[in-house]
C-alpha cells in the first residue's frame, strides 16, 4: 500500500496556487497556502470561497460541505510552516531561478520523506531535484487551469524520482478528481510542446497581417471544433508565461521552429500580459 497524502503546503498564491489549494482540500487534505504577500493570500482565499458558493448555487455542494472545504485552508506568510507537511506544491513564477531557490530553501525546511511537487508547465524536474538533497522525491505535477474544472494533471517523473512518490502524488491526484498521465522529462512535457507552437503560430498570423485576432480565432473554434480560440487562451494563460515557455523549448531543443514570434515580445514588453493585466490580443 503506497503512503497517503494527508496534509501539503501550497507555494504561491495566485490563480494555479488557489486552483490547487481548493482541490486539495475537497479531497479531504489540510492546506497551506503560503505566499510572501499577505493580501494575495487573503484574496487567493476569499476566490476560493466565492467558487465554492457557486457550487452551492449550482447544487453541487451543500452549504456544511463549503464550510468544511474552507476549514482546511489556512493562510501563511511563513515557509517554516512547511516543516510538518507530507507534500509541498509549488506554483510560483514560470522561472527556473525563481523555482531552484524555492526548492532549496524547502529541502531545508521539510522533512526527509516529505514531497516537493513543482506545477512547472516546461521546466526540468530532473534539474529542480538536483538542487536538493532528495531528488528522489520530487516530482512534477502540471496542473490546467483553471484547476478546479480541468480533468488533466501531467505526472512528470524526473530521471531520479522514486517510484515510491511518484505513486503518492499518483494517489493524490486520483482523490482531487484529476486523471493523472505520465509523460516524460523533456521541454513543455506533451501538453505545451503541442500548445505553444500553435499559439505561436497563431501570434504570427497576426504578426504578419493574415488575419484579425477575432477572426483567426473564430477559425480555430467554427472550423476545429475548438473550445477556445488560440488567441483568447493566450490572453487566459498570460502573454509573458507563454514567452516563458517558447524559450524554455527553444532552448532546451534548439530548434528554430520555437522560435518566440517578435509580436509576444512587444506584448509582454508592454505590459499586455492578458487577462490578468486587462489587455492582450483582446480588451478586458
Amino acid at each position: 500500500m503506497s503512503e497517503e497524502i494527508r496534509s501539503i503546503l501550497i507555494a504561491g498564491g495566485g490563480q494555479m496556487g488557489s486552483g490547487i489549494a481548493q482541490v486539495a482540500a475537497q479531497a479531504g487534505c489540510e492546506v497551506l497556502l503560503y505566499d510572501v504577500d499577505e493580501e494575495r493570500i487573503r484574496k487567493a482565499i476569499l476566490s476560493i470561497g466565492n467558487h465554492l458558493a457557486g457550487s452551492v448555487t449550482k447544487g453541487r455542494m451543500s452549504e456544511e460541505q463549503r464550510a468544511e472545504v474552507l476549514s482546511r485552508i489556512r493562510g501563511s506568510d511563513k515557509l517554516e510552516a512547511a516543516c510538518k507537511v507530507d507534500c509541498v506544491i509549488e506554483a510560483v513564477t514560470e522561472q527556473l531561478a525563481v523555482k531552484k531557490s524555492l526548492f532549496r530553501e524547502l529541502d531545508t525546511i521539510c522533512a526527509a520523506q516529505t514531497i516537493l511537487a513543482t506545477n512547472t508547465s516546461s521546466l526540468s524536474v530532473t534539474e529542480l531535484a538536483a538542487v536538493t538533497g532528495r531528488p528522489d522525491r520530487v516530482i512534477g505535477l502540471h496542473f490546467m487551469n483553471p484547476v478546479p474544472v480541468m480533468k488533466l494533471v501531467e505526472l512528470i517523473k524526473g530521471l531520479r524520482t522514486s517510484d515510491e512518490a511518484c505513486a503518492a502524488v499518483t494517489n493524490l491526484v486520483q482523490r482531487m478528481g484529476k486523471s493523472p498521465v505520465e509523460v516524460n522529462d523533456y521541454p513543455g512535457f506533451v501538453s505545451n510542446r503541442i500548445l505553444m507552437p500553435m499559439i505561436n503560430e497563431a501570434i504570427y498570423t497576426v504578426y504578419e497581417g493574415v488575419a484579425s485576432p477575432d477572426a483567426i480565432d473564430q477559425v480555430m473554434r467554427l472550423g476545429m471544433n475548438h473550445p477556445m480560440g488560440p488567441l483568447a487562451l493566450a490572453d487566459l494563460i498570460g502573454l509573458d508565461t507563454c514567452l516563458s515557455i517558447m524559450e524554455t523549448l527553444q532552448a532546451g531543443f534548439g530548434d528554430s521552429k520555437y522560435r518566440p514570434c517578435p509580436l509576444l515580445r512587444s506584448y509582454v514588453h508592454a505590459g499586455w500580459l492578458g487577462r490578468k493585466a486587462g489587455r492582450g490580443f483582446y480588451v478586458y
